[in-house]
């Protein structure tokens, strides 16, 4: 049956339809216009070689191609972009069958888990089934109608598979729904079996018109804001905690103005960190887990907690006992429903900018004022903090290498405005979240909502792919960087340059240090030869690495800097390199900044006979007491 018989039609191959309406979507936030989907990565064969391939080609004169050396990172490569553009545009992905694309799923959790939209197209088997099962595909027992793809279901925030050319006149405007709604947004994924996409059809032509796609602001119910104000005004000591929907609704303005305003510190969670731009005597730094001692203690005392853009996950509530007044109450903003619920909070389902707005006025005419002793504490805990990174932190240690915490406070100083430093994983992330100065225009980029081991290079390309020509930094550990490495690859080939700064430190010292608190041991942490004595790896000497070998085979300029005149240097010549540099700084592998004081659930084991892991696990559950539910 032909639903469009009265309309002008154009036949193409699926593929090519696909390829002809990605060019033709476009975004509209705040009145300003642009093209939704501004690239699309690939890596082509069995299943999309003859497709989608085929239709860039032909098709794609608006749609540029990507090449990357694994399916993943073109995942993350797409999420960096589309952070950094505010989820305002991102780019999409195709793959071949198979490994290919489940090659993408952990790229497709990433972006999921901290609500980033970007568009992924894996191939799947045969729909007409006239060869039977197909290469890279698995034999379900009881379901032929399954593939691998059909494990995207779970991370995709929309998932479709196509077994008709004509599907995608419904599938594809769903998809561009989802992923310019800041609430639902997300990995978008539709499967595209290998057949289907060369198969044509007749579309109508106006399926291909431009079409724009308005990323809307959720206004506050006024009855919200009024019972948000009314807990506001008998609160003695409230906190805020800013997420990244701060950063997504650019409210930076708005929060700033509020906490000044009405007395009330700020801590930040990992992708909320930047969102007091400026600096505040009010900014506590990160909260939670991984946060500053000065936050930990603001958050402990709080009596009312106001989280903005932010999920609420385990790190940042300390899983659920940082907060101990024991008259502490919640006030969620999100754009999101079930994370505006969260905690018990009265729900204010909002844009940030909208709802900052609203309380702020309302707060003026309610004569809320700030509570000065309470002002006073944080200033103190801020000050405090202050002078233990100063003492403590951005100094020489003595017989000991440079450590993570100073090598961060050289970049606070060196980095510019508009430059853009990104980490993910390990404990990177977390110290920057204690120590990074994000003042003066800089821009700090953190993915710890998955904290996925190499995000980072190519996120750093994605970001790149927008368009500045600040600098893009890089920032992880050598166990970080041994997991996409050869993206580096895909940087030079894009003529885009990003500088890896490669803390080497032998290991996962992260999860080492992790491991050593929580049962009394190491194992498989660090970068050990096995011992031939014992047969074990974590008795065995370090593995020395040549970094810069490896840096120069990729094309990339490198530096072994150990000090801080050296870092300096290094940082000041990578600055007028055109090419990707690596600056490499052994650093002292056990140093780390002091903890926030927040507890966080870790099970450890219930039966040992070790009595130093009975001990550590001990001492581990005693937190537990700490721990509440507030609904």
């Amino acid at each position: 049956m032909d639903f469009y018989s009265s309309e002008k039609k154009q036949r193409l191959t699926m593929s090519q339809a696909i390829v002809k309406y990605l060019q033709a979507q476009y975004s509209e936030y705040d009145g300003e216009q642009q093209r939704f989907i501004q690239g699309m990565w690939g890596i082509f064969g069995h299943g999309n070689v003859s497709g989608m391939s085929q239709a860039l080609v032909e098709c794609g004169q608006d749609l540029p191609y990507h090449q990357p050396t694994n399916e993943q990172s073109m995942v993350h490569a797409a999420t960096g972009f589309a952070r950094t553009m505010r989820r305002k545009a991102t780019m999409a992905c195709t793959t071949s069958i198979g490994p290919g694309s489940t090659n993408m799923i952990t790229g497709a959790a990433t972006a999921s888990i901290c609500r980033i939209p970007v568009l992924l197209f894996p191939s799947d088997y045969y729909a007409s089934r006239y060869g039977g099962k197909v290469l890279q595909d698995v034999d379900h027992l009881t379901s032929d109608d399954m593939s691998v793809t059909d494990t995207f279901r779970v991370v995709s925030r929309f998932y479709d598979r196509i077994t008709r050319p004509e599907q995608i006149l419904t599938a594809l405007p769903e998809a561009m729904r989802v992923m310019t709604n800041p609430a639902e947004t997300g990995a978008v994924t539709i499967a595209l079996p290998q057949d289907i996409q060369g198969y044509a059809y007749d579309y109508p032509v106006s399926f291909f018109k431009e079409r724009v796609w308005r990323i809307e602001r959720p206004v506050p119910h006024r009855d919200r804001i009024w019972e948000a104000i009314e807990m506001l005004k008998t609160a003695k000591k409230p906190y805020i905690i800013a997420g990244g929907g701060i950063h997504y609704s650019e409210a930076w303005d708005e929060l700033a103005e509020f906490a000044e305003r009405f007395g009330i510190p700020v801590g930040e969670t990992h992708a909320g960190r930047g969102a007091i731009r400026n600096g505040s005597d009010m900014l506590m730094g990160g909260t939670g887990h991984l946060g500053t001692p000065c936050a930990g203690k603001i958050a402990e005392e709080a009596d009312l907690v106001l989280c903005i853009g932010t999920r609420l996950h385990d790190f940042v509530t300390g899983s659920n006992s940082a907060f101990q007044n024991p008259d502490v109450k919640f006030i969620c903003i999100n754009v999101n429903g079930r994370d505006a619920y969260k905690l018990g909070a009265l729900p204010l389902t909002a844009d940030a900018t909208l709802a900052l707005q609203s309380l702020n006025v309302a707060g003026v005419e309610a004569s809320i004022q700030p509570n000065l002793d309470w002002v006073t504490k944080a200033h103190a805990e801020r000050k405090s903090w202050e002078r233990v990174k100063s003492t403590e932190v951005f100094v020489n240690h003595p017989n000991e290498k440079m450590s993570q915490g100073h090598l961060i406070g050289i970049l606070n100083e060196e980095m510019k405005e508009g430059d853009t430093l990104l980490a993910a994983a390990g404990t990177i992330p977390s110290d920057l979240t204690k120590l990074f100065d994000v003042s003066g225009g800089k821009n700090v980029h953190i993915e710890f909502g998955n904290s996925c081991m190499g995000y980072d290079i190519p996120a750093a390309i994605g970001v790149r792919l927008t368009g500045t020509e600040d600098e893009v930094y890089v920032l992880m550990g050598d166990g970080n960087y041994q997991m996409h490495p050869l993206e580096l690859v895909t940087a030079m080939q894009e003529r885009t340059k990003i500088t890896v700064i490669l803390n080497v430190n032998y290991g996962y010292q992260s999860i080492h240090g992790h491991q050593k608190a929580l049962v009394g041991h190491s194992l498989g942490n660090e970068f050990k030869v096995r011992d031939k004595e014992t047969g074990l790896l974590d008795k065995g000497r370090f593995i020395e690495v040549d970094y810069p070998k490896n840096a120069e085979s990729l094309g990339v300029r490198s530096w072994v800097a150990k000090t801080e005149v050296e870092i300096r240097a290094a940082l000041s010549e990578a600055r007028e390199e055109a090419r990707s540099c690596m600056i490499i700084v052994p650093t002292e592998k056990y140093r780390f900044p002091p903890g926030s004081g927040v507890w966080w659930e870790v099970v450890g084991a219930e039966v040992t006979d070790d009595p130093k892991t009975r001990e550590l696990v001990a001492e581990r559950e005693a937190g537990r007491a700490k721990q509440r539910f507030y609904y």
